[in-house]
C-alpha cells in the first residue's frame, strides 16, 4: 500500500505540485483533559488523559495528531515523546511533505505514540491540500472500497460497576456490542454478574470482555468455560503471561475469539512463521507507530485468517478522529474501540459522536477534527 499514490494536489492536476509542497510548520501544545470517571482495569486507574495536540501547517492549511502515550499500554513515556516531538519539530519545517513523511517513517519507532501524531499531522493536512478525506487519501486510488462509516462498540468500564441504566442506555443509543472490562474483581463474582448483564440483552446484542492480562492460565480457562453460555463477542488479553501453548488451549475451549491487544507487539517479529495462537488482533496505531505501519500490520494479520480491530487509548477527539478515518480506510467489517470521547469531560474540539452504534465519517477534506477556539470543548 502507498499512503496517497498518484492523488493530486493541484487543481490543475499538475503532477509535480506534490513534491512542491513544503511544510511550514509544526507545533505541538500540551494538554491535561480530566474523564469524567476514572478509567479501570486490571492495569490500573486513569483519572486524566495527558498529551500534545500536533498541528502541521502548509499554504495556510493545518493538519493534525494527537500524541497522547500510556505507558501502561505499551507506548513510550510522557518524556520520551515530549523529546520526540521536539525533535521532529525542529527537522521537518522546510521539508517537502512527501519527504518528511518518509524520513518519518523510515526511522525505528522509538517513541510511538509521537510517531503516529505527527503522520496523522501530516497526512491530514495533505489530505485537506487534495482536497479528499483523509481515509481516502491514505488508503490511496486502487483501494476497492472506503467506507464513509466504520462500527463501533460502546464502553462500559468495569463489569463489577456496569449499572442497568448504563446498559439500557448504550442498548438505546444503537450499539450492538457492549464492551466491559473484566479481571478488576474476584472471577466467579465478575463471571456471576456478566451472566446477569447479558440476561438483560436484546436478542443479538453481545459483550466484548477485556481482561488485560488479568489471569494465569487456571482462572482463564475457568472463567472462559463459565462464558462459554454466554453472548459474548471476544475476550482480550486474558492471560498475564500469554504463552503461545496457553493460548492456543483458551481459544480451543473458547466458543468465541480470544484476541491479543498489549501482548501483539511480541508476536508481529513471528507473522507468517510462527503460529499464532487466537482469532483475533487488537492493534493500538499509536503503539505500533504509525498510520502506514497499522495498515500493513493489518494486511499481514487479515492475509492469515485473523480478525483485526482498531482501538485508541482513550484519546482526544483529535486522535478518535484521524483513527476513525485509519478505520475506515482499512474497511474491516468488525466494530472498532473507537467510542470513548464521552469519558471525558473536557475535549479539544467536537469529537465523533456515534450514531446506531456507528460513527459517520464527513465527505470534507482530512480528518474531520477542528480545534475549539475557546480552547476546550466541553464533553
Amino acid at each position: 500500500m502507498v499512503i496517497g499514490a498518484s492523488v493530486d494536489l493541484d487543481p490543475d492536476h499538475d503532477p509535480n505540485h506534490r513534491a512542491r509542497v513544503k511544510l511550514d510548520a509544526l507545533q505541538s501544545l500540551p494538554y491535561r483533559l480530566p474523564l469524567r470517571r476514572p478509567w479501570q482495569s486490571a492495569r490500573g486507574l486513569i483519572r486524566e488523559r495527558q498529551g500534545w495536540l500536533v498541528t502541521a501547517e502548509s499554504n495556510g492549511r493545518s493538519g493534525f495528531g494527537d500524541c497522547a502515550p500510556l505507558i501502561e499500554a505499551g507506548t513510550e513515556s510522557a518524556a520520551d515523546a515530549d523529546q520526540s516531538l521536539w525533535r521532529w519539530q525542529e527537522r521537518l519545517p522546510g521539508l517537502r511533505i512527501d519527504s518528511a513523511l518518509d524520513l518519518l517513517t523510515a526511522r525505528s519507532p522509538a517513541a510511538p505514540a509521537a510517531r503516529y501524531a505527527l503522520e496523522c499531522a501530516l497526512l491530514d493536512l495533505e489530505s485537506r491540500l487534495a482536497g479528499v478525506p483523509m481515509r481516502r487519501w491514505i488508503a490511496g486510488p486502487d483501494a476497492a472500497s472506503v467506507p464513509d462509516w466504520i462500527g463501533a462498540n460502546a464502553m462500559l468500564g468495569p463489569s463489577v460497576t456496569v449499572s442497568e441504566e448504563a446498559v439500557a442506555e448504550a442498548i438505546g443509543a444503537g450499539y450492538r456490542i457492549l464492551k466491559v472490562k473484566v479481571g478488576c474483581a474476584d472471577p466467579d463474582l465478575e463471571v456471576a454478574r456478566l451472566a446477569r448483564l447479558a440476561q438483560g440483552l436484546p436478542s443479538g446484542l453481545s459483550l466484548r470482555l477485556d481482561a488485560n492480562g488479568a489471569w494465569d492460565q487456571e482462572a482463564a480457562e475457568r472463567v472462559i468455560a463459565a462464558l462459554n453460555g454466554l453472548p459474548v463477542e471476544s475476550l482480550e488479553e486474558p492471560l498475564t503471561r500469554p504463552d503461545p501453548d496457553g493460548l492456543t488451549k483458551l481459544q480451543t475451549l473458547a466458543s468465541f475469539p480470544l484476541a491479543l491487544d498489549e501482548s501483539l507487539a511480541s508476536w508481529i517479529p513471528g507473522l507468517g512463521r510462527v503460529f499464532f495462537p487466537v482469532r483475533r488482533a487488537v492493534i493500538k496505531p499509536a503503539v505500533i507507530g504509525g498510520v502506514g505501519a497499522t495498515l500493513r500490520l493489518a494486511q499481514r494479520l487479515r492475509g492469515l485468517g485473523i480478525e483485526v480491530v482498531l482501538t485508541g487509548l482513550v484519546d482526544s477527539a483529535a486522535g478518535i478522529w484521524a483513527t476513525a478515518q485509519v478505520a475506515a480506510a482499512l474497511d474491516s467489517p468488525i466494530p472498532h474501540g473507537l467510542a470513548t470521547s464521552d469519558w471525558l469531560a473536557q475535549d479539544l474540539g467536537t469529537p465523533p459522536l456515534p450514531m446506531g452504534g456507528r460513527i459517520q465519517l464527513p465527505d470534507e477534506p482530512g480528518s474531520g477534527f477542528e480545534p475549539d477556539p475557546t480552547g476546550g470543548h466541553r464533553a
